[in-house]
């Protein structure tokens, strides 16, 4: 069973790769983690149907576009966190930051920034762009049974991606860039 001192561990020393800024955008996400009674939980948001968002209903990390007014990646996942779903990020304990990655299909390459946060709720939907946000057990995104080539919907248009089967009735599949950003997390884990 992983812990928050094997969450504190792995970030010790590690050193992310940062991508330089180049054509697209920029985004900067927060993967928050909590302890609760049946383990170590990570915060979702279902985003909200939107014809003109490309990832529309999607589950995602709470964030958003880097703008000029930020100064930096980590300060727009903390503002954007709190514009969406109301959590204060600054009250939070860093824990680090993982690789950026860069989107294939759509030109924009995300910084994610790994937040512990202490029993938060309940969540105050701030933002049009949200439909929910909810937790998810660590120990379900690892399990193996829940990964593998799932069907997904990406800008109006049907796929086969790889993908976490998440446990909650009727919700997409974790997918694409989030999909990319948590199997980074477990790796850095050593799991």
């Amino acid at each position: 069973m992983v812990t928050r001192e094997n969450i504190e561990l792995a970030f010790d020393g590690y050193v992310p790769e940062q991508l330089p800024v180049q054509q697209g955008t920029h985004a900067a996400v927060a993967l928050i983690v909590r302890q609760a009674a049946s383990g170590l939980q990570i915060l979702f948001i279902e985003r909200a149907v939107n014809e003109n968002d490309p990832w529309s209903g999607n589950i995602s990390f709470p964030g958003g576009k880097v703008e000029n007014g930020d100064g930096a990646p980590r300060a727009t996942a903390e503002r954007e966190t709190w514009e969406e779903v109301g959590i204060d990020l600054r009250q939070a304990h860093f824990l680090g930051r993982l690789s950026d990655i860069a989107g294939v299909r759509i030109p924009v390459h995300v910084s994610c920034f790994v937040y512990l946060v202490e029993d938060i709720g309940p969540f105050r939907l701030m933002s049009e762009e949200v439909q929910d946000v909810f937790w998810v057990l660590l120990a379900d995104l690892m399990d193996p049974s829940r990964h593998g080539e799932k069907v997904v919907r990406f800008d109006g248009q049907t796929m086969i991606r790889p993908g976490i089967t998440l446990p909650r009735a009727g919700e997409p599949v974790l997918w694409g860039l989030t999909h990319q950003l948590v199997m980074d997390f477990i790796r850095l884990l050593n799991i």
